[in-house]
């Protein structure tokens, strides 16, 4: 008898998260139908082989002693999905707040504003998080964990890292800074839109060394001057703006001083989209944004997507709200694109290569290729229709137990027994 299901289900979780940091795999996986995200694009009746946890070779009638064998029987085969910009790994219960460590507030009634780029909340990532595994069963592999302005800190929430669900402590790649433009980011930088390009502008003199680090003019620590020069010398800068006006004023500024940024949200970016496209800025959309949510984003569209990638746009997926509980929807986002005009390949690279190449990871996950990790996902049938799963997901060539916490209590209580007590009490 088990008393204790939630935190059997716990344990079994964690035991699925370590293991995947014991030594890759071998396998060859036979006559799938491969979704390269690559200039490939599909191949049918396709194998692969995994040697060292990465991918040796693809192509057909390959063969390799001593490895495991998987027979796709012509089912699809993709790289493990990304699972958005997320809290995952640093948010258990976004109503507890000891469990949530994705942003920094020093109060409501500071009486200035504090803005600390240096804040780095990768530091708080717990690789042991029951988000992960809920998320790896769904077919997604990794994350972009970021650092979230909010109430008490500044439009600029800090640093951030992505993270593969293997049971890694560390992230893959480089940090990226978060901030936050337009009418959100307004209420964190003195009430005003206008306020966030002035103390974007005395922050960038104040790194140049035209403001002096005892100045009581001064916005930043030492630390923070350190991190925003990383920044404002071409280091990775995601930031959130919906409005097409704020989208134009921000691809002005970066281009002016020779940012690398990317977009977050973007709801009227199809206003937009041809100046997106011509500064070569990739942008991660709720394709599920249809509805003015506020006065930044009247003209939300389902057609967003496919319009701006008409234009030339690189467009990758995020979802605008619970993007850490409920990060299978991002396949939903991305299904429902492809029903309002994105075409399916590109569809398949917003979860795959184009946020992969966005970090700096494209030689790392995002494709099927040789040299790549063998971060793969076999699915029942088309992976951007809901109406399918994912049957078995490895990271490294290792693959992973596909319970999580969810399916544990799914199926407990889905299906009663004999006994006269209450499910909770047996085993």
């Amino acid at each position: 008898m088990n008393r204790h299901p939630v935190k059997t289900a716990l344990a079994a979780a964690l035991l699925s998260t370590l293991s995947l940091a014991a030594s890759a795999q071998n396998l060859l996986i036979r006559n799938a139908t491969v979704h390269t995200a690559s200039t490939q694009g599909t191949l049918a009746n396709t194998d692969v082989l995994v040697r060292n946890g990465r991918i040796s070779a693809v192509g057909q009638n390959l063969s390799a002693q001593g490895v495991e064998v998987i027979d796709a029987a012509g089912r699809p085969l993709t790289p493990a999905f990304f699972a958005g910009i997320t809290d995952i790994g640093v948010e258990e219960v976004s109503g507890e707040s000891h469990t949530v460590d994705s942003h920094v507030s020093f109060g409501q009634n500071a009486k200035d504003l504090h803005i600390r780029p240096e804040f780095d909340v990768t530091l708080a990532y717990n690789p042991e998080s029951v988000l992960i595994p809920v998320a790896r069963v769904e077919g997604f592999g990794w994350s972009m964990v970021a650092a979230s302005p909010t109430s008490g800190g500044s439009f600029i929430g800090g640093q951030g890292g992505a993270f593969r669900f293997d049971g890694s402590l560390d992230p893959l790649g480089k940090r990226v800074l978060f901030m936050r433009l337009g009418a959100d980011g307004a209420q964190l930088s003195g009430g005003s839109r206008a306020a966030q390009w002035m103390l974007l502008d005395q922050m960038q003199d104040e790194t140049r060394g035209r403001i002096a680090q005892d100045s009581h003019f001064a916005l930043l620590t030492p630390a923070g001057r350190a991190t925003m020069s990383r920044y404002f010398d071409g280091e990775r800068i995601v930031i959130s703006v919906h409005r097409a006006a704020d989208i134009r004023r921000t691809l002005r500024w970066a281009q002016s001083r020779n940012l690398n940024i990317a977009l977050l949200g973007a709801s009227e970016g199809w206003k937009v989209a041809a100046e997106i496209a011509a500064a070569g800025v990739p942008v991660f959309i709720d394709a599920l944004a249809n509805l003015p949510a506020d006065f930044d984003q009247i003209g939300a569209t389902l057609e967003n997507a496919a319009k701006m990638r008409q234009a030339g746009v690189k467009v990758a997926f995020s979802q605008g709200n619970d993007a850490s509980h409920s990060a299978r929807k991002q396949r939903q986002l991305a299904g429902n694109a492809v029903a309002h005009g994105l075409p399916w390949e590109d569809a398949l690279a917003g979860l795959t290569r184009i946020p992969a190449e966005a970090f700096g990871l494209g030689n790392e996950v995002g494709r099927i290729a040789p040299g790549l990790r063998a971060d793969l996902v076999l699915w029942s049938g088309d992976p951007l229709d809901v109406a399918h799963t994912a049957t078995q997901v490895w990271m490294d060539g290792r693959a992973t137990g596909m319970k999580s916490r969810q399916t544990e209590l799914r199926d407990r209580y889905l299906h009663r027994n004999s006994s006269p007590l209450p499910p909770a009490y047996s085993k």
